[in-house]
């Protein structure tokens, strides 16, 4: 499967313009992005045999400001994901230390403890990892 890279830049007015990038002549416009890409693999199929089984990567032009503030909620969403796998781990850890040993909670105790659902407890003592 071949990898086309096409560029998004918004013209002077207000279009977003669609450029396949080594595919000279191979470009549209669409009012909104997902509009510019679904014409730009239509486009593409006039220049290319494997268009329709083509992998499209998209790279979309912005102002610095709009760059910036995306950039810096893509390394905030992967923290927050990180410390979402972390904080899951610790609560496995957790109800297995509160429900076994010498303390032998209830799963109704340890929930409350943890702030948690006693039927999320349950799911946690059982090994599961389903969302809380």
């Amino acid at each position: 499967m071949k990898t086309y890279r096409v560029t998004y830049e918004r013209d002077a007015s207000g279009w977003w313009v669609a450029s396949v990038r080594g595919v000279r002549g191979c470009h549209t416009q669409g009012r909104t992005v997902h509009e510019a890409r679904r014409r730009i693999s239509e486009a593409l199929e006039l220049y290319v045999d494997d268009a329709r089984t083509a992998n499209l990567v998209d790279e979309v032009k912005l102002p610095t400001e709009a760059a910036r503030a995306v950039r810096t909620y893509a390394t905030l969403r992967k923290r927050a994901e990180l410390e979402d796998r972390k904080a899951a781990s610790a609560a496995r850890r957790a109800v297995r230390v509160l429900r076994s040993g010498r303390l032998k909670m209830s799963a109704r105790d340890a929930a409350r403890l943890l702030g948690l659902s006693h039927q999320r407890v349950h799911q946690l003592a059982q090994g599961g990892s389903g969302e809380s």
